[in-house]
């Protein structure tokens, strides 16, 4: 089972991006994989309009996505914290993979 890190966007409409990125880890799981998804985790607990907080939630997606073998990313926009996590697979060298478009 591989660890695949979910790299989609959370601000803005939180609730909707929260909602895809839970389609997005059910793809994974029901493709065998398991997905790790830190900011469907980390906002249960850390408050992402508080800039300290959000770097803090950040900070324990960047050791977790250092775990993963890839980086998926989905939707057509990438946001500031997506471009990061992507910069760290790439430094890495873990693969990452671009999904474009909505999915269900």
């Amino acid at each position: 089972m591989k660890w695949i890190y979910i790299c989609s966007p959370l601000r803005g409409d939180y609730e909707a991006n929260t909602a895809a990125a839970i389609r997005y880890c059910r793809e994974v799981a029901l493709e065998g994989d398991f997905p790790i998804a830190p900011h469907i985790y980390c906002p249960r607990f850390l408050d992402d309009t508080k800039p300290e907080e959000r770097a803090r939630g950040m900070a324990i997606g960047a050791e977790l996505l250092e775990l993963c073998s890839e980086v998926r990313v989905y939707g057509d926009h990438i946001s500031e914290g997506m471009q990061a996590e992507i910069r760290q697979a790439e430094t890495l060298g873990i693969p990452v993979r671009y999904v474009r478009g909505d999915r269900v």
